[in-house]
């Protein structure tokens, strides 16, 4: 549980200009709108029920003068539908409405921010994000790994840019947080904003990060044929691998969303592989006794299962796993082969595919709402700080607690109790 100092957004100083968003109707937020960081409290307050974020929203008062401020976007670490949908809201909303002219997109990622890498800004005008909305991937181009802090700012200086919005998951957030403090360090008010973007949805303070959804739609069609190719077959098994390193929230939607799964193999449960009551012999006993079987695993599961090795990072920082979508594979064939049972095992990884189509309805609302909020916090002169979603709310979350640790899957709540019931596999936790 975070500390209410740990909760409070850094600002860059006094805001000495009038919005130009006057009006009629306009409504306006200040600090003291707040959204409970606990959802359910007892009759006994605590400190801990007082916590709450800052809630999001335009500002009466601006850090910035509009017409003197450049904005850059920049898109990094792995690909999530809704990435142009950020980029296309924050630009309408810096341009349209605070009458922001000059706006940057920065190229293939951090490494954009690195003059060595010959990319120059791409200028963002109307032509530019016609249509992206429609896309998948993003047109700015991303790409992995750490830039030197001190070099990204000075780019940034050399290129006149006031605010920086930072798409991106925990690497990404990370990154923003390191080029936030070389500014304090340096004295230099410029606003860093990070906008969350994973469909691990493992963010903390975020309760649905954008793209999530529209993969559990493609994950869920991926079951569906998974299902239909292991009943077509005698001893059918459909083995699908979905994204989800540390959290299994995909792997647990999809499940979820397809109600034809038998087998949900997630991060946070290290369930055993051999031995009486071992998933092996859970899965060779639905076969007897139903003749097919769907199982879903996370890419993240199982670690436990390969022999230790050195941790291995790739180049956004995060730990390298295993191939456990390769691995159970290659078991359950050998397991069904020792026991002289019939086996068609079909497996399917579709992690790429899911996530570069384009977003549904619900997370092109969420990517618009959570661009203007960051393009609202960055103008009043919000900085290290990244866009949460809490309580349906739009909030303020200061970054260096947004990093402190993952979200995870709660193996006592409801969702998780709706997959063991939905799919009748031993409880190992």
């Amino acid at each position: 549980m975070p500390t209410a100092r740990e909760l409070e957004v850094p600002t860059l100083g006094p805001c000495r200009f009038e919005s130009p968003l006057h009006v009629k109707g306009r409504r306006f937020e200040d600090e003291s709108t707040r959204v409970r960081l606990l959802r359910h409290t007892t009759a006994q307050p605590s400190k801990a029920s007082e916590l709450s974020l800052e809630c999001a929203g335009a500002r009466r008062r601006l850090f910035f003068d509009p017409p003197r401020t450049t904005a850059a976007f920049v898109t990094c670490g792995g690909l999530s539908p809704g990435l142009n949908n950020v980029i296309r809201s924050g630009f309408l909303e810096l341009k349209h409405n605070y009458g922001v002219e000059r706006v940057l997109g920065i190229r293939n990622g951090y490494s954009g921010l690195n003059p060595e890498s010959d990319l120059p800004p791409e200028p963002i005008t109307p032509d530019f994000v016609r249509n992206i909305n429609y896309l998948g991937g993003t047109v700015l181009g991303s790409s992995r790994g750490a830039q030197e802090p001190a070099r990204m700012v000075d780019f940034m200086e050399s290129q006149g840019i006031d605010i920086l919005f930072c798409i991106g998951g925990d690497g990404t957030q990370r990154g923003a947080h390191a080029i936030a403090d070389e500014l304090a360090k340096r004295g230099h008010p410029r606003s860093i904003i990070g906008i969350p973007k994973t469909i691990d949805n493992d963010v903390r303070f975020v309760d649905l990060s954008f793209g999530f959804l529209t993969a559990l739609e493609e994950a869920s069609e991926v079951l569906r044929g998974a299902h239909v190719e292991a009943v077509g077959a005698r001893n059918g098994v459909g083995l699908v691998k979905l994204m989800g390193r540390e959290a299994g929230f995909i792997a647990v939607g999809a499940a979820l969303a397809s109600q034809e799964s038998n087998f949900v193999l997630v991060p946070e449960v290290p369930f055993p592989l051999d031995g009486e009551g071992g998933f092996l012999d859970a899965l060779e006993q639905r076969i007897l006794a139903r003749k097919h079987a769907l199982v879903v695993v996370a890419e993240g599961a199982g670690q436990h299962l390969f022999a230790p090795t050195e941790v291995r990072l790739d180049a956004s920082g995060n730990r390298r796993f295993e191939d456990i979508g390769i691995f159970l594979k290659e078991r359950i064939a050998a397991h069904f082969k020792e026991r002289n049972l019939e086996l068609n095992l079909k497996y399917i990884d579709p992690s790429y595919a899911i996530r570069s189509v384009p977003a549904n309805a619900w997370d092109r609302v969420l990517t618009d709402r959570m661009a203007r909020g960051a393009v609202h916090a960055a103008m009043a002169g919000k900085t290290n700080t990244m866009m949460g979603y809490w309580n349906q709310e739009i909030v303020h979350v200061p970054i260096s607690t947004a990093i402190k640790k993952k979200r995870r899957l709660r193996l006592d709540s409801d969702i998780w109790n709706a997959v063991l019931a939905t799919t009748g596999q031993p409880n190992w936790h």
